[in-house]
């Protein structure tokens, strides 16, 4: 279902806060990508999202594994995660649960996905204890009319960022901005210099008062070429691309 502001053949991105997002794409599938849809900043209802194709995971800590199981259980929706995490969820009664690793590409619903490369932590939270989660990725998702979004999960700034780049030719990037626990808006800035998208969106900021990072300050730190490519989303609100 296409919501009012999508163009047919375009992209609909909807951010959920924190680094929840909603792609819906040209021919109507929905990917949903760590999904904390009760963080603070997340719109009313937004944990009753239906219909979900396809579900991805960046790594284990719960503020991005969130409302998985709930959500997966509820929409039937195949979960892509890094094999580790796909144990989990399975053995918490996600049956769509798949598992991949770094460097594999799987088509699942007409669309590519592709893990790639992270730089942090992803220790599952599990009943207050923490057990082993696989490592951190992030995705790049390629959609029917071949436009890739590469959601880079929580990362610090790292060199093969520019493989990314060279390799997968992302027009849309998401990287987090927050600092603290992953990059900053300066790291971000020269993230976005190496990877030279069309469109950039900042994630992981403004959910706590420690994730001070901004996209204003992103925008500042890049090139004036650039600046333009930085797209501030409201929580809840979708933008088409």
């Amino acid at each position: 279902m296409r919501t009012k502001n999508q163009k047919l053949g375009a992209l609909s991105i909807t951010w959920f806060g924190h680094s929840a997002f909603l792609l819906k794409s040209p021919g109507g599938k929905s990917v949903l990508i760590d999904p904390w849809l009760d963080n603070p900043n997340a719109p009313a209802g937004a944990k009753e999202i239906a219909p979900v194709d396809l579900i991805l995971l960046t790594h284990g800590h719960s503020d991005h594994v969130g409302n998985t199981i709930d959500v997966a259980k509820r929409t039937k929706a195949p979960v892509i995660a890094i094999y580790e995490i796909s144990l989990y969820l399975q053995e918490h009664g996600v049956s769509t649960a798949q598992g991949m690793n770094k460097g594999g590409t799987m088509r699942v619903n007409g669309l590519t996905v592709t893990m790639v490369d992270a730089r942090h932590s992803s220790g599952i939270d599990a009943g207050g204890a923490v057990i082993p989660g696989g490592e951190p990725a992030g995705f790049v998702v390629e959609f029917e009319n071949g436009f890739r979004v590469y959601h880079a999960g929580d990362t610090s700034l790292f060199g093969d960022m520019k493989l990314i780049a060279e390799l997968y030719k992302p027009q849309l990037v998401i990287l987090p901005i927050g600092g603290l626990y992953t990059m900053g808006p300066r790291e971000a800035a020269f993230a976005c210099k190496m990877l030279k998208a069309d469109h950039i969106v900042g994630m992981h900021y403004g959910t706590f008062p420690v994730l001070a990072g901004t996209p204003q300050e992103l925008r500042k730190l890049l090139p004036a070429a650039m600046r333009k490519r930085v797209m501030e989303l409201v929580p809840g609100q979708g933008a088409t691309i």
